[in-house]
């Protein structure tokens, strides 16, 4: 079964994300403007961009696990996922900056001052340089091994966005505190892998 749905996989094209993704934000955008998105709308489409971007982020992690585990290959797509991630993560926080907080001064004010928000600013500032390199062009400028390394700032900064969005929002809530313990599963798993290898 796994076979026939990897089989299927591999005959999709990988932009497919990039236009589902972009269709998808535009489609909240356009709720947000047409009151589609409730009495709050800024906020609203804020917290969706934000919160499909961790989404994407735990994707782009799951992919190896997936593949090594269940046999389910999604690498073609990885690339795809994590540009995807960082564009709703640009989505995400210029939703805030524009709409929300509009002004330079008290964007600043609010990334020193809110500890949620520098956190959130620091896995948003490690995204940048991933993103510049994903692709072919700076995998060779870079050697594979400088750009496996500093591909890892991917762990990080999926940390740092699970524990801006358990910081975010008010009272208890279970769905960040969900994705911030598959993260950190997702980690774990990772190290306890590399290890269980290396000792082999």
């Amino acid at each position: 079964m796994m076979t026939s749905l990897n089989t299927m996989l591999r005959k999709l094209p990988a932009w497919l994300i990039y236009l589902v993704s972009a269709l998808w934000a535009g489609w909240m955008f356009w709720l947000g403007l047409t009151g589609g998105l409730g009495v709050e709308p800024i906020n609203a489409l804020e917290r969706a961009y934000g919160e499909l971007a961790l989404k994407l982020m735990i994707l782009g992690l799951m992919v190896t696990p997936l593949r090594k585990w269940v046999g389910l290959n999604l690498m073609k797509f990885r690339r795809a996922i994590g540009l995807s991630a960082f564009f709703f993560v640009v989505a995400h926080f210029m939703v805030w900056a524009v709409l929300d907080v509009q002004s330079v001064a008290r964007v600043w004010e609010e990334i020193v001052k809110r500890p949620y928000v520098t956190v959130g600013m620091l896995s948003f500032v490690m995204l940048i340089p991933l993103a510049v390199t994903s692709n072919n062009r700076m995998v060779k400028r870079l050697g594979a091994v400088t750009w496996r390394n500093l591909h890892k700032l991917t762990y990080p900064a999926a940390v740092l966005g699970g524990i801006h969005y358990l910081w975010l929002v008010k009272g208890f809530q279970l769905e960040p505190i969900i994705y911030l313990g598959v993260i950190c599963g997702l980690l774990a798993v990772r190290r306890f892998g590399t290890r269980q290898v290396t000792a082999a």
